[in-house]
């Protein structure tokens, strides 16, 4: 058995990886070579289960309709199944989605554009730090074909997965397949997974707002004028990150929204432990380092 979800953006493209990717396994499956066991495989999406794109546009409606899906998604789950989940889940950049979402006309099951960016800015990235995420296969939208020996070797390979941190001791924009066998990861059976120090959670959320705050303080004292630039984040007598601004003023929303992003992402690997070897960095200056990199990469321009 295996499950495979395909993570992404509204309207980015994932319906058509998905399709791709059963024509792949079956063909390969059905190859003369393969003496392997015969397993079926299927999508699971809003289209298979006929739930229209308007019920995004209303929390009341849309958490039955995800309910659905993951109902879906549990009776097909079998030992000779391979489940493939088309689900609201990153992929390519916002406006090239937007477009694409234009393209299927008024009259089709399109979203509507408020609910799409609504959505957009809702999305939790997958994160390769975290084991659950992971093998994370990411695909350039401008590739026509899969990196489908891969992902075969993803579904049909691997090994038993050690136990998680709650029962043990002891990561163009692109298309994202989180591929999540049963009883399957990179690592050997004997592999601990590195765990997080127990204020690593507080400390991630102090970190983050501490920056937020002190970016609203830069703009504000140069009355946001969005000249852009790198400045230096004072947060205490030896932590003084460095970021780059866009040129341009950023609202308090914005930085919020991604710092809760970020908060999130990160959330993941502290609480179900990282994919990572060894000992991961959890100091102030490693989370100030990763969250300047996450900001610097998801400025709006």
């Amino acid at each position: 058995m295996a499950l495979i979800t395909i993570s992404g953006y509204p309207a980015s493209g994932k319906t058509r990886r998905a399709n791709q990717l059963k024509t792949f396994l079956e063909n390969r499956m059905n190859d003369p070579s393969y003496d392997g066991p015969k397993l079926k495989v299927t999508i699971i999406s809003d289209d298979t289960l006929n739930i229209k794109r308007s019920v995004y546009d209303d929390g009341r409606q849309e958490k039955p309709a995800r309910a659905a899906l993951f109902t879906a998604v549990q009776r097909a789950i079998g030992k000779d199944t391979i489940v493939i989940v088309d689900g609201m889940n990153y992929i390519k950049g916002p406006e090239q989605c937007r477009e694409w979402s234009k393209t299927r006309g008024e009259g089709s099951d399109s979203y509507n554009p408020a609910t799409l960016d609504n959505l957009i800015t809702r999305f939790e990235e997958p994160s390769s730090m975290v084991r659950w995420d992971s093998p994370l296969i990411t695909i350039p939208w401008t590739d026509e074909q899969l990196p489908g020996e891969d992902i075969w070797k993803a579904v049909m390979e691997g090994v038993v997965k050690p136990p998680n941190a709650g029962t043990s001791a002891v990561r163009l924009t692109s298309h994202r397949c989180i591929l999540n066998k049963s009883d399957q990861t990179r690592f050997p059976r004997d592999t601990q997974i590195p765990v997080a120090p127990s204020d690593a959670l507080h400390t991630l959320e102090q970190i983050a707002t501490a920056m937020i705050s002190a970016i609203t303080s830069e703009q504000a004292a140069s009355q946001g004028l969005g000249t852009g630039g790198e400045i230096i984040l004072p947060l205490s007598a030896t932590l003084k990150p460095k970021v780059r601004l866009p040129a341009r003023n950023i609202t308090l929303s914005e930085l919020q929204r991604l710092k809760r992003q970020f908060v999130t992402i990160h959330k993941k690997a502290i609480t179900l432990g990282s994919t990572e070897k060894g000992t991961v960095d959890w100091s102030e200056e490693k989370v100030a380092e990763k969250f300047v990199v996450y900001l610097e990469e998801n400025w709006k321009p």
